[in-house]
């Protein structure tokens, strides 16, 4: 079932459930577009209209980050554990290589997505790659590409482009792409790749996977967070003492009639 957190949908499934409907759409070859929703994203949708469109018309919206469960879970959402973006797209490459399906990368710099792709056939013997591309291209190279991708006959996409150039690539051709599950990955090809750690699994637990990544780069990430997190925060707090208000209001009519 689809929730709304702060004015921004996000789905309440399982990391298994949701690997299931990447199965079935590659099986089935719907379309189905998947966008993994962290606290970054959710605060940059509320004034970017081209992102807020992409969660909007993603079949799926996950929630990536520790931060979007526990704010759920303050505000009586349900939502059942975080799935991280990272993760399912390695466990859907295992299920690649293990059922047939081939990916299609799209994005990274190009010695990164060479290691990325070897990494993954050393992992995953069985993986045939549909095709991959590097995210460095000139607007007049697009129409090529997605023929690329189409006559690849591709079973799932992985976009590793940044945010607003992955949005108008998919608002502009995905439904020319012809492939059946597409997924934004973010940086999860330079994770696979080696390229960027991840953070130690109790960090990641403890939702302080942010904070490692401010560890490894400071320069570009700590901004970033410190902003967004702000942010987010501002906007959690307001949306509880709303609650509370909306609770109290019934209670004070009540009392108000007991006095009269």
């Amino acid at each position: 079932m689809r929730q709304d957190l702060l004015g921004i949908p996000i789905d309440d499934l399982t990391f298994e459930e949701t690997v299931h409907c990447a199965v079935q759409a590659m099986r089935n070859r719907t379309l189905t577009q998947h966008v993994a929703i962290n606290v970054a994203k959710l605060v940059k949708a509320r004034t970017n209209p081209e992102l807020r469109r992409d969660i909007l018309t993603s079949h799926i919206a996950g929630a990536d980050g520790m931060g979007i469960v526990w704010a759920a879970r303050l505000l009586g959402i349900h939502l059942p554990e975080r799935v991280a973006g990272v993760d399912l797209m390695l466990r859907l490459l295992q299920v690649c290589g293990e059922q047939g399906f081939r990916p299609y990368f799209l994005g990274a710099r190009q010695d990164v997505l060479d290691r990325a792709m070897a990494i993954a056939r050393g992992r995953w013997p069985r993986l045939q790659i549909a095709g991959a591309r590097n995210g460095y291209f000139r607007p007049e190279a697009e129409a090529e590409i997605v023929a690329a991708i189409r006559e690849s006959k591709a079973d799932c996409l992985f976009i590793a482009m940044p945010t607003p150039q992955k949005e108008r690539f998919l608002a502009r051709h995905r439904d020319a792409l012809g492939v059946p599950f597409i997924m934004g990955v973010g940086g999860s090809i330079d994770v696979l790749a080696g390229h960027v750690e991840r953070a130690p699994r109790l960090m990641q637990k403890a939702g302080l996977e942010w904070l490692y990544r401010i560890y490894q780069e400071p320069g570009r990430m700590w901004w970033r967070y410190a902003s967004t997190n702000a942010v987010f925060a501002g906007l959690v707090g307001k949306a509880l003492i709303e609650r509370a208000l909306l609770r109290r209001a019934p209670q004070t009519r009540a009392e108000t009639r007991e006095k009269q």
